[in-house]
């Protein structure tokens, strides 16, 4: 049991990547007060570990009854990250809270990225449901199942830990560092975003 735990724990992180998606995370947070990113890191893994629960468990009859393939769920996953990936390069999403300040004369609302882009398709993304659906078909019984759901809710935990301390870390290196930084993951992420369409085609297609 110790040995698919550890197998499973280090599958999700690495496809789940916590240390990857917390820089990002503050990137998109940026202008939001410590509670309001600490609320909103909290909701994301909440809501990514439900969606991810529901596939480990679900995820092949559900997708079978809809006859959608994964490798859908790859092309659109990657389509959406590249628009986030794009605001983050151009400075699209900056501008656009400019313009909401403008039009509020309170406090800036705040953009709430929590379901959209961090839970899915960052956190809860075609490559973790992949993995955690191919876990949980490789599992021989409820034991070996709830050890790998043991493993989803540990590294889920960790990027909780991991989003919440980003914000922080980033302010500290302060704003030309961190725009650096933004604009530097945001092409990361656009070549993500086109390895998953990439892949999904390939998979789509047999290539």
């Amino acid at each position: 049991m110790l040995e698919l735990f550890i197998s499973a724990f280090i599958t999700l992180f690495v496809v789940i990547d916590p240390p990857g998606c917390a820089p990002i995370y503050a990137g998109l947070t940026k202008g939001a007060t410590p509670a309001q990113s600490r609320s909103m890191a909290l909701r994301a893994c909440m809501i990514a570990s439900i969606i991810l629960v529901i596939f480990a468990l679900f995820g092949q009859d559900l997708l079978a009854a809809l006859h959608i393939e994964l490798d859908s769920f790859r092309i659109a996953g990657g389509l959406m990250l590249f628009f986030i990936a794009f605001d983050m390069v151009f400075e699209k999403r900056t501008q656009r809270r400019e313009e909401r300040a403008e039009k509020v004369a309170a406090t800036p609302e705040i953009e709430d990225v929590s379901v959209f882009p961090m839970a899915m398709p960052m956190l809860a993304g075609p490559g973790a449901i992949a993995a955690v659906m191919l876990l949980t078909n490789e599992a021989e019984g409820t034991d070996q199942t709830l050890v790998v759901l043991g493993a989803l809710a540990a590294v889920m935990v960790l990027t909780a830990v991991a989003l919440i301390a980003a914000g922080p870390l980033i302010r500290l290196l302060g704003d030309k560092v961190e725009a650096v930084i933004t604009r530097l993951l945001g092409v990361l992420l656009s070549a993500l975003a086109a390895q998953y369409v990439i892949d999904g085609l390939k998979g789509s297609f047999g290539l």
